[in-house]
């Protein structure tokens, strides 16, 4: 798998055991200009993260291959795919997020996007990490909302996303994925985090709204395995973000 650290599934579960505090950087295909994508790798080692994500809404196949081309030569962090969709995969990852959109109650984002995908994914040499994705409503729509066509799960029910991530449990997935969308004007809830920390034993990623290290450190006490920052990358002070993201998980 590309010469990078395998077992990315395993690496997660054992964050999870360990109360360990992982940290992703989401790069948007779309936004990854050679000098930008260089500094944000540079803010990603500087910070000291384990993982690379990479993906987006609205990009295609040939931006996602030249991104991770880049990817390549800029870092051996393990990059994983965070795909819109089957034509965003590249056998020049280390894995998948495949996820199925737990929330809502789009057929197609539920196994239809997953069929058209499974050939080419049987071809692909990387880890496959079946993800339970479950969107939810922080006040904003964001990109991720609008593009599933999909209604995100209400603030203010945590059991109810407790319970949608039992189900995704209880149907084998391995991991959850809890994301407010990019953009969005704020973190999941800590109560959401915490019912689904609580009632599953799945690890916990959870994304989107991240703004400062204060916000991390309170996803990763109420039970984040890890945390991914995406569009802070992108804003001013992000160096004094990332050494501050360093601190909290010393």
């Amino acid at each position: 798998m590309n010469g990078t650290p395998t077992g990315l599934l395993e690496r997660l579960q054992q964050a999870r055991q360990r109360k360990e505090r992982l940290l992703a950087v989401l790069i948007d295909p779309d936004n990854a200009q050679p000098e930008a994508l260089a500094y944000r790798i540079q803010l990603a080692h500087a910070a000291g993260c384990n993982w690379v994500l990479l993906g987006g809404s609205f990009l295609g196949q040939g931006k996602v291959e030249t991104a991770a081309a880049h990817i390549r030569r800029l870092t051996s962090l393990p990059l994983v795919l965070f795909p819109g969709g089957p034509e965003q995969l590249t056998g020049q990852a280390d894995g998948v997020l495949l996820l199925s959109l737990i929330s809502g109650r789009n057929p197609e984002l539920l196994i239809g996007q997953h069929v058209k995908a499974a050939p080419r994914l049987e071809q692909l040499d990387i880890e496959i990490l079946p993800t339970g994705y479950l969107l939810v409503d922080t006040g904003k729509p964001t990109t991720a909302s609008y593009m599933s066509g999909t209604a995100p799960l209400p603030a203010d029910k945590p059991e109810l996303a407790a319970y949608t991530a039992l189900a995704g449990q209880q149907l084998g997935l391995q991991c959850i994925y809890l994301d407010a969308g990019s953009g969005a004007i704020a973190p999941p809830p800590l109560a959401m985090v915490q019912a689904i920390a609580h009632r599953t034993r799945l690890p916990l990623i959870v994304g989107g709204g991240i703004r400062n290290a204060e916000q991390a450190a309170a996803l990763y006490e109420a039970g984040a395995n890890l945390v991914v920052v995406g569009t802070a990358l992108e804003q001013p002070g992000a160096e004094k973000l990332f050494q501050a993201l360093q601190s909290i998980r010393l």
